[in-house]
């Protein structure tokens, strides 16, 4: 493949000059091809959320566990997969990288929905499946490391929060356009056979009852209508910046520095899985994690220097502030936005009955609320509100920002613990959904607006040369929210004790209260407000 006039030699975005002569437009050109592309690796790397409420109504013979670790499993890839994503741009350039990747979901995609076709697809397959898939939330790392270099630092929250907000639509995206895609054969023979329903379930139009035809397979199908069009548009429409990668090489070269990093993300991502089917899950996550920073340290060639190079945000305290800061914010919505919708369906799906000798036992609820049908709300507020955080954090600074919703987060989980303990405890759970489903608008809204003045603090504390990495590490650390809080709360679920999760959740955000003030609010901070 030739070389391509994509290929940008002189980018000076904090020359106001440059900026509105030629960096505005180039800029804004790539972003809106940045944020479809994110929109569908959010959707594909989130997608088991639902899937799997479909896949527990149509009678697939697999337990809660099984089910809930299909999103912890999606959870750790796509967390695992943005460490290496991260040097993504600086080793092969922006528009390589997005075209690849956005490419690469494809084979997730079709293959959930190949699989779904069959009940008796054997459960290993779905594991495998469910590990691909996030390769989607690997994208994030390198999306977000490649916006930042084309915006100027006074205007990093709104680049970023537009692309990070908008991105994580996809999550809205497709826990909306799932359950519709399943009610209807949209794609004729080529999808094959419908199942029915052996439960009621929801969507946004509403209720559909037990015996219904229902073509769970387009659940994955579905995305191959977006993913062709995006792939060619990041190729023709997108950019390489030569000032952040100097020499991307050839595009085969360039791609099989991609496939190489992620195929140590990947072989890193199994290990993972297997260790926690032998060890604690706080033990096997760091175990994974170091694996894989040890691994692209060993990657021999002229990716070697690259990679060594990057790591010297590991020797920057702010490095390591920032990873904590962002597992508040974005670790809490990724993490929420996948356990929320099975967590609606388990907790509130059955109740509390006392016999006449009053014995209690938990029995079906026959008036639940379906996840399909509301699960999607949480999500959307966070994304919707996030570039208003990134605003926001433009005009006041980040951090003060980051602490206000700190504080807000501490409250709500706490509050939604306890509401959580007597939903499950009830003789009639469906009194308590109203306020369970608003505190965890509440939760979506304050992460939200935290990720975009996260987001801020990052563009403004780290230069040209680390703020990609920083943000690509950070993003990567945070996103193992969305294995954790699955894990976590199917456990405490599974246990009787749902609150005990929410709980856990708050006494992390009180601590993040502590570090954000100690590095940017108290007196003599080594950055004021960033």
């Amino acid at each position: 493949m030739a070389k391509t006039n994509a290929d940008i030699e002189h980018w000076d975005v904090e020359s106001e000059e440059f900026w509105e002569r030629e960096g505005k437009g180039i800029a804004s050109r790539n972003l809106w091809i940045s944020i479809p592309s994110l929109m569908m690796g959010f959707a594909i790397w989130l997608m088991w959320g639902m899937i799997t409420t479909q896949m527990q109504s149509l009678g697939f013979p697999f337990s809660i566990d099984q089910l809930f670790s299909l999103s912890a499993i999606a959870g750790l890839s796509g967390a695992t997969l943005r460490i290496p994503a991260s040097f993504m741009i600086k080793i092969a350039g922006g528009r390589n990288t997005v075209f690849l990747t956005t490419a690469l979901l494809m084979i997730p995609a079709a293959g959930t929905g190949f699989a779904l076709m069959n009940p008796d697809t054997p459960f290993i397959v779905f594991q495998a499946l469910a590990l691909l898939s996030g390769i989607g939330g690997g994208n994030f790392a390198c999306s977000m490391s490649n916006i930042s270099a084309f915006y100027p630092k006074n205007r990093q929250g709104y680049g970023l929060g537009m692309n990070a907000g908008l991105g994580n639509f996809g999550v809205t995206t497709m826990q909306i356009l799932i359950p519709l895609v399943m009610t209807a054969g949209v794609f004729g023979v080529l999808a094959g056979d419908s199942m029915q329903l052996q439960s009621p379930s929801g969507t946004l139009i509403g209720r559909i009852e037990a015996g219904t035809d229902t073509w769970i397979q387009n659940a994955g199908f579905i995305w191959l209508v977006f993913l062709i069009p995006l792939a060619f548009a990041g190729w023709f429409g997108m950019n390489n910046l030569k000032v952040v990668t100097p020499n991307p090489g050839s595009p085969a070269s360039a791609f099989g520095k991609i496939l190489g990093l992620y195929g140590v993300g990947i072989l890193t991502s199994v290990i993972g899985v297997w260790a926690l089917s032998i060890m604690n899950m706080w033990l096997a996550l760091p175990l994974t994690i170091i694996l894989t920073v040890v691994l692209l340290r060993l990657i021999p060639g002229k990716i070697k220097p690259n990679i060594k190079n990057q790591f010297a945000i590991f020797g920057n305290k702010h490095t390591w502030s920032m990873t904590v800061l962002y597992i508040l914010t974005f670790g809490s919505f990724i993490g929420f936005s996948a356990a929320l919708p099975l967590s609606i369906s388990v907790i509130f799906g059955n109740m509390m009955e006392v016999a006449a000798d009053g014995t209690v036992t938990r029995v079906v609820n026959p008036d639940a609320p379906s996840a399909m049908t509301w699960a999607w709300m949480g999500p959307f507020v966070g994304a919707l509100i996030r570039p208003v955080g990134g605003w926001i954090s433009d005009k006041m600074g980040g951090s003060i920002v980051t602490q206000i919703i700190s504080v807000i987060m501490v409250v709500a989980s706490v509050a939604t613990g306890y509401v959580m303990m007597l939903a499950y405890n009830s003789t009639d759970p469906n009194n308590y959904f109203a306020l369970f489903l608003i505190l965890f608008i509440v939760l979506f809204a304050a992460s939200g607006i935290g990720n975009g003045s996260t987001f801020r603090s990052i563009g403004y504390i780290f230069d040209q040369q680390q703020k990609g990495p920083v943000l690509g590490w950070t993003s990567a650390i945070a996103a193992y929210g969305a294995f954790i809080a699955p894990k976590l709360m199917g456990q405490q679920i599974q246990a009787g004790t749902p609150e005990l999760a929410m709980y856990g959740f708050a006494v992390f955000y009180a601590l993040c209260l502590v570090v954000n003030w100690w590095f940017y609010l108290r007196k003599g901070a080594y950055i004021k407000n960033p």
